[in-house]
């Protein structure tokens, strides 16, 4: 499913941190001090102001012990079978990439897949909050180059290369090429929660 538009995704983007950072019993001073995102910026992206890319995201749903697709998608469970129609999709808007939550919700399921396109030329540089867990995840290029670069060392991988990494650190996805990137991720959940690493 593709949301209506930019600000009612960006109203329901900023109820469910906000939902969160409650859960977790934090205040906006606190969450900034554990993902380094200003108070400032938490609030206007909570009041759905702003259209957080997806670092910023990242950051916020790693200090909560949140993905990027549990920031993305409603609540609600979704059975065992997600229908393409039914997937959630998401541009970032600093990078332009699209990405799709394609994996059923509310299943109970141990992992999770996201489909992700790439445009050329375009790269994305993401670090979790500093206390997040470490995340098992798998990349697999469908079409296309991507370059990705984990914890300071590079791999090009093409067209049906699989990566797998335990990330601790910042990751860059970049596409070298003329024409847009097609990969999936593959995200295993070590301790029960996913933190919010995966583009």
């Amino acid at each position: 499913m593709d949301f209506e538009n930019d600000s009612e995704l960006d109203r329901r983007l900023g109820e469910r941190l906000k939902a969160a950072r409650q859960r977790h019993g934090l205040t906006l001073d606190a969450l900034a001090a554990r993902t380094g995102v200003s108070r400032a910026m938490i609030s206007r992206i909570e009041r759905g102001e702003s259209s957080p890319t997806a670092t910023l995201l990242v950051r916020l749903g790693s200090g909560l012990g949140l993905t990027l697709s549990a920031l993305l998608e409603e609540e609600t469970g979704s059975g065992p079978l997600a229908r393409r129609a039914a997937q959630p999709v998401w541009r970032d808007p600093a990078s332009g990439y699209l990405r799709r939550n394609v994996s059923p919700r509310g299943t109970g399921s141990g992992f999770e897949i996201v489909e992700v396109e790439l445009p050329a030329g375009a790269e994305v540089r993401l670090d979790s909050a500093a206390d997040a867990a470490a995340l098992d995840q798998q990349i697999w290029v469908l079409r296309g180059r991507l370059e990705l670069t984990v914890e300071g060392v590079r791999h090009d991988l093409a067209e049906g290369d699989c990566l797998q990494m335990h990330l601790r650190g910042p990751i860059l996805y970049r596409n070298p090429g003329s024409e847009p990137v097609r990969y999936a991720v593959i995200l295993a959940a070590g301790s029960g929660a996913f933190p919010g690493h995966a583009v």
